[in-house]
């Protein structure tokens, strides 16, 4: 008997799909858009745990805990972990790749992204981004996709191990890198120890400052402890500095992000003594 190693059993498939609002559907192309869709629009990326001290890692049993039991969202490695893990279930051909956010001769592997292949073509699906892809996108070079007025592109560069990905966003009229990602294989080890590093370095940027982002149904919302930034398609960028804790609070309650009293009142605390 073959033993799955990212142990996708440990999903609560129907109650994913019930947080999503989704049915569970044979696989496609615009089944699978749907779901990606719900997914970002319905999980929150943020490092809440991480700054907060009590993230149980990447194992699936406790990344369904957080996000069906709870409806808490995350980092790229849970999003991405419990996405591949409910597509491999409805049937879906899934790889897992690691990606670097930012210069690719610079940064480290420290982002997941899923490849999906489904009725004969491959698609990059990404949930788990500060500002994700809404739906997949073809993984082919110079694909685009201009999906609800929000413009990717990907390009392939050839290199001696296989292939780098580059994803592009649109941004005030030119091509911005999001991330790359590589062919090389991943296991769940490789998960652990990108999560290891981005939750436990001290240079680590998940350690250092609050990210907390949604689509929401009109727009993208991006919060820090220092600011929030809104983007709307075809519209210039809202950015500016808030006021005090009390206005943080009123922007986690905007993107419905499930905190408990003990924990809003934690990340207060943390935002003044980093202040």
């Amino acid at each position: 008997m073959t033993t799955d190693p990212w142990q996708t059993d440990r999903v609560d498939l129907n109650g994913y799909l019930q947080r999503l609002g989704v049915p569970a559907l044979a696989p496609s192309l615009a089944a699978l858009s749907e779901l990606h869709e719900a997914h970002v629009r319905t999980y929150t990326f943020d490092n809440i745990d991480v700054l907060l001290g009590q993230h149980r890692g990447t194992a699936l049993d406790a990344i369904n805990d957080k996000f069906v039991n709870r409806g808490r969202g995350g980092y790229c490695f849970e999003h991405g972990s419990i996405f591949a893990a409910a597509l491999e279930r409805l049937g879906y051909r899934v790889a897992r790749h690691l990606g670097r956010v930012g210069s690719p001769m610079e940064k480290g592997r420290t982002h997941m992204v899923v490849r999906v292949s489904v009725q004969g073509v491959t698609v990059l699906a990404d949930p788990g981004f500060s500002m994700s892809l809404l739906r997949p996108i073809r993984l082919a070079d110079g694909a685009e996709d201009d999906y609800l007025g929000w413009p990717h592109h990907v390009r392939r560069i050839a290199t001696a191990g296989g292939s780098m990905w580059e994803l592009y966003r649109r941004r005030h009229e030119e091509w911005v890198l999001v991330h790359t990602h590589d062919d090389l294989p991943v296991h769940p080890v490789d998960i652990v120890m990108g999560h290891h590093f981005t939750s436990t370095h001290p240079e680590s940027h998940f350690r250092r400052r609050l990210m907390a982002t949604r689509h929401l149904a009109d727009r993208h919302v991006s919060l820090s402890h220092e600011t929030v930034t809104v983007r709307r398609a075809g519209a210039p960028t809202e950015h500016r500095t808030l006021r005090d804790s009390e206005e943080l609070g009123a922007w986690l309650d905007e993107l419905e992000i499930p905190l408990t009293p003990e924990e809003r009142s934690r990340l207060a605390r943390w935002r003044d003594e980093w202040r």
